[in-house]
Formats: C-alpha cells, structure tokens, sequence
C-alpha cells in the first residue's frame, strides 16, 4: 500500500464549505442533482474524448446510484473520464475550480464544438454532499493510458487526506469515479429509499442524457423529447411525455415543439391540454413552464417564461446560456428570460392561430380555455394576433354554442359600416329582450354577445381591430344607423302616427316632473322600435355593464342618474299622450311614469327594491283585468 499523503484545502476552506453548506441550497436533496449533474458531465468528456482515441472499454455509459442502509452510505458512480491524483486535487480540493470550465476552455481553445451537454460550470456543486454527510470517499481512475487509480477523503471540516492505490485494491477501481458517501444518522432513512432516490431523480435530473440507476433499476425513462428533431418523435411519444409532465392521462389538444436560435438560444416543448386546471381559480397559482439549463431542473412552473394568459400551456424550456447563480437555483439576470418570452409568446399566438383554422377544434379550445385567454387584453405588444383569436356569440348564430371572430363580423358587415357593434348580458335570450338591441334587429346589423364581465374590459382595451371601431350597441348613435335601410318590418302598432310634437313634448316635461332627480332627463327616443322605454348613460360611452363593474369596485350601491328615453311609436306612449293631454293632472299618467322607469331599471339591473313595482303591478292587472272581462 502506498503512503498516504494529507493535504490541506486551499484558502479558508473551512469558512467556506460552512457556507457552501449551510447558505447556498435550499433543499437538502440538491445534492443529489449536483453528484449526478458531476457524474453526467465526466461521462459526456469521455464520449468527447473517444471521439478521438479508444478508450478500451465498449460499457455503455451510466450512472449509477446504490444505497445501503445498514452501511448508512449513498454511493453515486459512473464510468466516465475519471480523475488523476492532480486532478483530484485540482477540481475536489480546491473550491470553485471547475474541472468543467476547464474542459470547455481546452475544447475550445482546440476548435472542439460538441459539448453540449457539459453541465458543471462553478466548481462547487460537489460541497453540497456535506448537507447530509459525516464523510466522502472518492475512488477515481482516469482514462488516460497507465494512471493509477488513487482515493480521496475528508469529513469537510477543513482538511482531506488522498493516495494512490496499487495492488489489489488498484485492481478493484474502474475507469470514472466512485463516489461513497457517509450519511448524517437523521438523513439515513430519507436518502438511502431508493423509491425517495427515484423521485428526487425524476424531480432534478430526469433528462440527463445517460442511464440513471437506482439500485439496479433505471429511474430516468422519459428522454429530453425538446432536444430530439421533431420529424422522429411520434404522437405516442408526445403523449407519453405530457402524460409524465402532467400526470394527465388524455392526449394534449396540441403541441408546439420549437427550437430558436436568436435572439436567444433555446429549445421548449408545450402542450395546450384538453381540459382546463382553472376551476373557479382554485387552481390560479398552479402555472407555468419547467426550467431547465442543459437538461438539469432549475426551477419547476417559472411563471416568467409565458403571460400569466397563457397559463394553460404546460411544458418545458431548455437552454444553454441562462446565467445562474452558483447554487444553480436561481437566476441571476431576467434579461433572458424576458426574451425567451417574448419570442415564446409570439410562436404559442402562431400556434393557436394555425389551430383556428379547424374551427371545431378551436371551438373545444375556446370553451375550455378561454375565460384565461381573454385576459390577454393587456398585452399590446400581440394585440392584433390577440385580437384574431377572441371569439363571440352573437345576434348571427343560430344559438349560444356559435363562436364568431372579429375577421368573420367584419366580412359581413354593412356597407359603408365601419363599427363593430357588441352588447353585454347574462344570456343570450336576455340579450334577445335588450330594448337597445332593437335598431340593429331593424337595420339587420349584427352584434356581437358578451357575456362575461372580463369581455368589457377587453373591448375597452382593443378600442379598435383594423379599420373598425368597437363599440357598446347600447351608447351607439341612431343617425349612424338611420341611413341603412331596414330589413325587418316595424311592430303593427309602431306603424300607427307618431304624436304631436307638443303633445309628445308635454308628456317628457310631465314624467320628468314625476321622476325628479331619479332620472338627468326624458326624452323622446329614435333607436326603439319594440318597447316603450330604455335608460340611456348621459355620458353617451359609459355602457351599464361596465358601470356596474365600477360602482362595485368602489363598493357603490346607489342608483346612477339616466336617460329615460320614451318610445314616441309604441301604444302605451301614445295613449299616455292622450292621457296627459286631456288632463294634464291623470294619476294614471304618474303611475305609468314610475311603473316604466322602475321596469327599465330591473332590465338595467338596478332596481334595488321591487316591491313598489310589484305592488303597482297587481293594482294595474287589477283595474285591466276588470275592463277585460267586460269586454268578453
């Protein structure tokens, strides 16, 4: 046996591995990563090296992962380049040198271009051992031609001790490194089951691109599909890998699989899944992309890569460049990754808007995606891909399950027309009962159904797509329509002579009167056609649904003040011409007046009690039904 030699670490080495230890990871697990992240990178400098020269051993390349409880060890090994007596001292004992860095120097320096998988850049991944060891031993045999197989140990508390082995125990030593550790008594039961191995595995270090053994058994079965070209990956594979992303047994809706080069490098797999996880927004936080640097996890859901609108998509990000920092958790600079989203974000817009061109299938995405789409109205940087894919009912489809796009309205509007008309309400047959809607049903414009409180805000924000203004049916001007011809024949009594101007007049200046400050003003209205009445915003943009949303923000219950506009065609109006005109004094005409305003304001939503109306009601059935018994 040959003399043993101890050497002290260099620098403050004790201070350090303190740190090291104790600062700079966050998951006692790590360590794991890191010793496996080691053991990939020795054996990619290997497959590098025997590009060149015969190695002498035909073994597949793997790193394996054995435990022993009663021993209470953990030993991580692989048949890779292995390491001299120098190189031991240089890359183990002295901290931050990294035998990697200085593999990728030497590569380069020689005009070498496939290391692509060298993972290890710091130095300092193999100190994290010492969060759950007493000791290390290190057993090491280099692949150079005639190197002698040589031991390394120490407990981390300042010093190690290293030799050279020959004889018997040469003999013993393979080619790569051995690395046993002693684990602390309270970490034994947690790091030697391999089922618990297997998950941190999977977890960190699942895409490593050689065979992971845990006691025997391979635990990293799912390959890096997003380094594969995507003319060899089958849909089954796609499958298999989603299935493991997720745990989603269906088949995604779609995938996008990229690889970029500029303005950044990268590659990402992302998958669009059938159903959606926001339910209720239980879900809200549960979102985001895998990060990986060279197949190695850095973060899991980092919710920088894509906009929060596009928390649907799950998949990964792989990328060679992202500047980390020395614990390999976190990022250092977000330059990149904002520019990773950026294109990102561009490529998944690309992808549904090649996905609408089957308008079954993105009527299935729509439905179940969309209520977290649709927040996408803040992203004026894609606002015109944004807008090309929103989707509305509307007054053209035959019922609620019609999607309509915006491209779709414009291709049928008007001549001349250069607005598009859309209106808010909590169904489609309430939308149908919207004295507003009338005019346009008259005109044979469409209108495009919103039925959720986001879709105002989204309109608001667009303003306008190509050359058409959006705007609420309910603020939109008479004169703009009166010029179109119409299509649909007015209502029997609407064909009966309007009143006379003065007579009309009286009856605004009566219900006014009556209403007081309950309403800004009466008058004589031109967009209905159907119905006696409708309130209009004095503002003439604000629509109701979205002042509602308003006063609720502010917690504002009161009523607003608005335009109760009269139908000048309709009977009622008419007969409450008459009315006033013979006796300017009628209760009727009061009652009538209170009985159409409260009636506007249940259809506005604004009624905040009804029981004055229900009562007047009755009493009016009352007197009505006497009169129509009568005259049976």
């Amino acid at each position: 046996m040959a003399a043993q030699a101890t050497y002290e670490f260099k620098a403050e080495i004790k201070q350090l591995l303190e740190i090291l230890v104790h600062s700079l990871y966050t998951e006692h697990e790590i360590f794991l990563r890191e010793l496996v992240s080691n053991a990939s990178d020795a054996l990619d400098k290997l497959r590098i090296e025997a590009a060149d020269k015969d190695t002498g051993d035909d073994a597949p390349l793997e790193i394996r992962v054995q435990t022993d409880k009663d021993k209470k060890t953990l030993t991580v090994a692989d048949n890779g380049i292995g390491m001299t007596e120098t190189e031991l001292v240089e890359n183990i004992g002295t901290i931050a040198h990294s035998g990697s860095a200085s593999f990728l120097k030497a590569l380069k320096e020689a005009g070498g271009n496939n290391a692509d998988g060298i993972i290890g850049r710091f130095g300092v991944g193999f100190y994290s051992v010492y969060m759950v060891a007493d000791s290390v031993r290190i057993l090491s045999r280099s692949h150079r031609e005639g190197s002698a197989p040589v031991e390394w140990t120490s407990d981390g508390q300042g010093s190690y001790a290293i030799r050279e082995l020959a004889g018997d125990e040469a003999a013993a030593v393979p080619r790569g490194t051995h690395i046993e550790v002693h684990l602390k008594d309270e970490f034994v039961t947690e790091f030697t089951d391999p089922e618990e191995l297997k998950r941190v595995v999977h977890k960190h270090s699942n895409f490593i691109g050689f065979p992971i053994l845990v006691n025997g058994e391979r635990a990293n079965t799912v390959p890096a599909l997003w380094r594969e070209p995507k003319f060899q990956i089958t849909k089954e594979q796609y499958k298999e890998f989603y299935s493991f992303l997720t745990y989603d047994k269906e088949e995604p809706m779609d995938v996008l699989h990229t690889s970029v080069d500029a303005p950044v490098q990268f590659s990402s797999l992302c998958f669009i899944p059938q159903k959606s996880k926001d339910f209720m927004g239980f879900d809200h936080e549960d979102w985001g992309l895998d990060l990986y640097v060279r197949r190695v996890l850095i973060q899991r859901q980092n919710k920088n890569l894509i906009p929060q609108y596009l928390m649907f998509v799950r998949g990964v990000v792989d990328t060679e460049d992202l500047p980390l920092n020395i614990s390999r958790e976190t990022l250092q600079d977000n330059l990149l990754i904002r520019k990773i989203s950026t294109t990102l974000t561009k490529q998944l817009l690309g992808q549904l808007t090649k996905m609408a061109e089957d308008k079954d299938k993105y009527a299935k995405f729509w439905r179940e995606h969309s209520r977290v789409f649709k927040a996408g109205y803040m992203d004026f940087a894609n606002r015109e891909t944004f807008a090309g894919l929103l989707r509305f009912n509307s007054s053209a489809c035959d019922d609620a399950e019609g999607l309509v796009s915006l491209e779709e309205y414009i291709s049928r509007a008007k001549p001349d027309q250069k607005k598009i008309y859309f209106a808010f309400g909590p169904s489609r047959e309430a939308l149908k009962l919207n004295p507003h809607l009338e005019i346009f049903r008259k005109k044979g414009v469409e209108v495009l159904y919103l039925f959720e409180p986001i879709d105002e805000f989204v309109m608001d924000a667009l303003h306008t797509h190509k050359d058409f203004e959006l705007v609420p049916a309910e603020v939109a001007k008479p004169e703009d329509l009166d010029k179109l011809p119409d299509v649909e024949a007015a209502p029997e009594e609407a064909a009966a002579p309007a009143p006379e101007k003065d007579a009309m007049t009286a009856l605004l200046v009566r219900v006014k009167a009556v209403l007081g400050d309950a309403v800004a003003d009466v008058r004589a209205s031109s967009r209905l056609t159907g119905s006696p009445c409708c309130l209009v915003n004095p503002d003439g943009h604000t629509t109701s649904s979205m002042d509602k949303i308003m006063r609720a923000m502010n917690h504002d219950n009161s009523v607003p003040k608005k335009v109760l506009e009269l139908n000048p065609t309709h009977a009622l109006v008419r007969n409450l011409v008459d009315l006033n005109k013979a006796d300017a004094n009628d209760a009727f005409v009061e009652q009538a007046a209170r009985q159409l305003f409260e009636s506007a304001l249940l259809l506005e939503g604004y009624l905040p009690d009804p029981h004055a109306l229900v009562g007047r009601v009755q009493e009016l059935l009352t007197k009505s039904s006497g009169w129509y018994a009568k005259s049976k």
